[in-house]
């Protein structure tokens, strides 16, 4: 199990770049420094635009820009944007719903578990990686 995908992964580089820069960032100056193939690196800058945390400036001088301080962006976050709510369990057996859900210890436990790292992720604000 994964708690970060790739896409996850490179969206963190790339916001703590173009953080770190403070100012417009190519998406070859991103592509260069953080070895990212391009075309990938597109689709995740788009998405992070449409989320929320990155400005597209076009024309001559163009590139991408933060639309909201690092320091106000939890990990968590970026994350759920990438890859939907953390979860770690969803009860499913054979794509219905599992029917001990009511009464199962161990949804409880790992229910605990998520809830901490949840709690965690959240605490984590994008600016502190850099």
């Amino acid at each position: 199990m994964k708690l970060l995908s790739r896409e996850s992964d490179y969206a963190v580089r790339a916001l703590c770049l173009i953080g770190k820069k403070n100012r417009v960032v190519t998406v070859s100056e991103i592509t260069d420094e953080l070895k990212i193939p391009g075309p990938f690196l597109r689709k995740i800058l788009q998405t992070l635009g449409k989320k929320g945390f990155l400005e597209s400036i076009k024309g001559k001088g163009g590139g991408f820009r933060l639309k909201r301080p690092l320091v106000k962006i939890a990990l968590k976050e970026l994350i759920e944007a990438f890859q939907g709510p953390v979860k770690f369990n969803d009860c499913l057996f054979k794509k219905k719903i599992c029917p001990r859900k009511a009464s199962c210890v161990l949804k409880g436990r790992i229910g605990s578990i998520e809830r901490d790292v949840v709690r965690k992720l959240e605490s984590i604000m994008m600016d502190s990686l850099i």
